[in-house]
């Protein structure tokens, strides 16, 4: 027969294999590996009745037992039994145990639904700490713990907007609607990361937890072990709060992502920032219109690769001109029939090793992708004639069949105006750009 015991604060089943009350103490000294006790041991059941051997036969008879509370001690404890208790149950007498019955001791058994007399051994070490001021009991740090549970709820409630009227709904109806419960997770969540961070710790996800349902009673789940698993159960991580959590932790993520991101672009082509290259004769605006007019006939590369470097200022200050940057080809025609021309202006504005890296990799990586994606798109005359140029097989081919003045490198970068379209043009300019137009 199993027997629910409880000796101090600790309670135990004891295993007994005939119902004596003499067998019974001594399993239950056994089990809590306690010495004989020579003094007069007295048991109390959940009721705080003391029971005799005489009736223990009887009294396990019924169908609910309840818990057994043992107490026993010695004559030293005579002397300080009545400072530390406030009523006697029995008289102090040599070699017997003076027990106390506290009022503050008493708490409801969920099983069993009675009374449950927790006696607590009177001796004078009880009298000495109240004199020295010493640290609570397990207890009494217990207590001390479920209030500050709630203070931290309550305070997170009350200095939160919308707080209040969840307090006020529980107050008036006693439970909270779906609605304020997911605002309660929310306001909780938010104070609990702007104390502990994002990521605080188990112990303080399950106060928040553990305080909610000490501010809020019915909320208390009666089929979980602590009551406050449905908020957070630190075993398996999950309950409302962690959820909260855990989308807190994915819109700052993205969110810092987002920031690091636009700062390490720089804003695109449109940015100002300072070009790798440095003149060492800047033109002025009149020298700079002459050069563009003699390139636009001169058939000499090497001529015309010098009078772009000398003018790319000036091409510079087009691009970053909104009402400009459209007419860049148009004052510089030759970007389409003089190869190198894109590639040395991106090396003038990000340097050699910058320009390295796009160069060394679209030709082995980037331009077969791009020509094979092309093909799936809707064919027209433009985009077959783009496709062309950039399968050119080889020079004399191209000089053979040549329908366009694009050359194969070029040809395959443009190729990227079809896979990615144009956006719309704004308000004030309706419609959208074609590809064959941008």
């Amino acid at each position: 027969m199993l027997l629910k015991t409880k000796i101090n604060e600790e309670q135990k089943y004891v295993k007994i294999s005939e119902p004596s009350l003499e067998e019974f103490l001594n399993s239950a000294f056994t089990k809590f590996s306690i010495p004989p006790v020579h003094g007069r041991v007295r048991v109390f059941d959940d009721t705080g009745t003391e029971v005799d051997a005489d009736i223990f036969e009887e009294l396990l008879q019924q169908p609910c037992i309840g818990v057994f509370t043992n107490t026993f001690g010695n004559a030293s404890q005579e002397s300080t039994s009545s400072q530390c208790t406030l009523d006697s149950l029995s008289s102090p007498s040599s070699g017997d145990k003076t027990l106390t019955e506290s009022a503050a001791d008493l708490s409801r058994c969920d099983s069993d639904d009675t009374i449950i007399l927790e006696l607590e051994p009177c001796s004078s070490d009880d009298a000495n700490r109240k004199d020295n001021h010493s640290p609570p009991s397990k207890r009494q740090k217990i207590k001390w713990m479920d209030d500050t549970c709630k203070k931290v709820v309550e305070s997170a409630l009350t200095k939160k907007p919308g707080g209040d009227r969840i307090l006020k709904e529980y107050t008036r109806t006693k439970t909270l609607t779906d609605n304020s419960r997911r605002k309660l997770v929310n306001i909780l969540a938010a104070d609990m990361c702007e104390n502990h961070g994002t990521a605080p710790r188990r112990r303080v996800r399950e106060m928040y937890a553990e305080g909610i349902i000490e501010m809020f009673p019915n909320l208390r789940d009666p089929y979980s072990k602590n009551g406050y698993e449905h908020f957070y159960d630190g075993e398996s991580g999950s309950g409302y709060l962690a959820w909260r959590l855990k989308t807190i932790q994915r819109s700052s993520t993205s969110s810092e992502g987002r920031r690091s991101s636009s700062q390490l672009t720089g804003g695109g082509p449109t940015a100002r920032r300072e070009a790798s290259f440095n003149p060492e004769v800047t033109l002025s605006e009149e020298q700079c219109k002459e050069a563009i007019s003699f390139m636009k006939y001169s058939s000499d590369e090497a001529t015309i690769n010098n009078k772009m470097k000398m003018t790319f200022d000036y091409r510079r200050k087009m691009v970053l001109d909104e009402e400009r940057s459209s007419d860049v080809l148009t004052e510089f025609p030759r970007f389409r029939d003089v190869k190198g021309l894109i590639d040395q202006d991106f090396i003038l504005e990000f340097g050699e090793d910058i320009a390295s890296r796009f160069l060394e990799r679209w030709p082995t990586f980037f331009k077969q992708k791009v020509i094979q994606l092309s093909k799936t798109l809707p064919t027209s005359n433009d985009l077959e004639e783009l496709i062309n140029c950039a399968e050119g097989a080889s020079s004399e081919e191209l000089e053979a069949n040549r329908t366009s003045d694009w050359d194969s490198d070029l040809a395959s970068i443009i190729l990227l105006l079809h896979l990615i379209p144009p956006s719309c043009q704004g308000r004030k300019r309706p419609g959208k750009v074609s590809a064959s137009q941008a």
